[in-house]
């Protein structure tokens, strides 16, 4: 089998509902811009992966990707992922980038193989528990709301976005658990959002409420500050969400104690490929391999890994509450069925909708 032609969309999206993070970061809205990238095969057998940016999409792959693939064998997907981080040297691509032709590979493959990717992955499950993931809300009440509406939904797991204020945070946490009592599992996420010290006043107040995990309190620059933090809690530090250098930078996180659980995910973390690279790893030492929300790709994975707890569904708006993947009744998403990845495009469609492409 060949790579006959790579092609690339931008599209827009319908408008979403906008919503708010932490202090310091900026809004942000349901998502209204997507690239898509389209590996052709002399086969007749594509492969899909989809990004966040329409226009970057059609610049990699005008620039470096075309050049890359076409004339080579898609099943090669370890030999094409060396490569696209030898191209990184030079580039120095946007991080969600790094994975997205690895992902369209592994399409391919699963389809040449005839199922769906979390069985040639391995198959651990089918279906995997998620949890509502916030966005940040003005009052304390508007999380209560949510988080009544959430159970409501089936989902036995919530994490919070909060302020980036450690005090009035650890204040929300604690009433959210009253509110919800002791059966249903909380999470919180920093955002990155403060120094060493506030991180480690908020991690106690975390652990006196009962929390499963403490995640990504501080930018992730510093793995020392990280130990640190670990050494202080017994709450699970879950870390390395936005750092560079997959598996190398997560084994740095995972030997010198700087995290209890590692994230993974095909967004951040270099695909299919990469993704695999640091659950394995992190198996290895018996810990848990937590996947970033996402799409397909990332419910596909993560029923592909055994070591894997949950899978993040941002949860956005306090009336009308909007999911980003469908979560089943009991709280679980079940991972496409058919062969492969399980995007589907309506290609004529997607030529005439696309601002841009290649």
């Amino acid at each position: 089998m060949k790579i006959v032609d790579v092609k690339a969309y931008a599209v827009k999206q319908p408008p979403g509902t906008p919503f708010k993070w932490r202090k310091g970061l900026p809004a942000g809205s349901h998502l209204n811009e997507m690239g898509i990238l389209r590996i052709i095969t002399d086969e007749g057998i594509e492969g899909v992966a989809v990004a966040q940016r329409g226009l970057m999409t059609v610049d990699y792959t005008q620039r470096r990707l075309k050049e890359l693939l076409i004339g080579r064998d898609p099943l090669l997907k370890e030999q094409l992922w060396h490569e696209m981080w030898e191209l990184d040297r030079a580039e120095e691509f946007q991080i969600y980038y790094m994975g997205l032709p690895d992902v369209a590979l592994w399409d391919i493959t699963a389809k040449k193989a005839g199922m769906p990717l979390y069985q040639l992955l391995g198959g651990s499950r089918d279906r995997v528990q998620a949890y509502a993931s916030t966005v940040t809300y003005d009052t304390t009440e508007e999380y209560l709301r949510v988080a009544d509406y959430c159970l409501e939904q089936g989902y036995k797991a919530i994490k919070l976005h909060a302020w980036g204020d450690a005090r009035e945070d650890a204040k929300l946490c604690h009433a959210l658990r009253k509110h919800v009592g002791d059966d249903i599992v909380l999470m919180y996420d920093g955002s990155a959002g403060f120094d060493l010290a506030d991180s480690i006043y908020l991690g106690k107040s975390l652990e006196q409420a009962g929390y499963h995990w403490y995640e990504e309190p501080m930018r992730e620059f510093s793995i020392w500050n990280y130990k640190k933090l670990c050494d202080e809690l017994t709450i699970p530090v879950l870390a390395a969400e936005t750092s560079d250098g997959c598996h190398y930078n997560a084994a740095d996180f995972i030997v010198h104690g700087a995290c209890d659980r590692i994230r993974t995910g095909t967004v951040l973390k270099g695909g299919i490929t990469g993704s695999l690279r640091i659950a394995h790893m992190a198996d290895s030492f018996g810990m848990k391999a937590e996947i970033h929300g996402g799409d397909q790709a990332n419910v596909q994975l993560a029923c592909g890994i055994n070591n894997n707890s949950f899978f993040e569904v941002l949860v956005w708006g306090t009336d009308n509450v909007g999911f980003g993947y469908p979560v089943e009744k009991d709280g679980y998403i079940t991972a496409p069925q058919g062969p492969g990845i399980g995007y589907s495009f309506d290609w004529e469609e997607i030529e005439k909708r696309a601002y841009a492409k290649v």
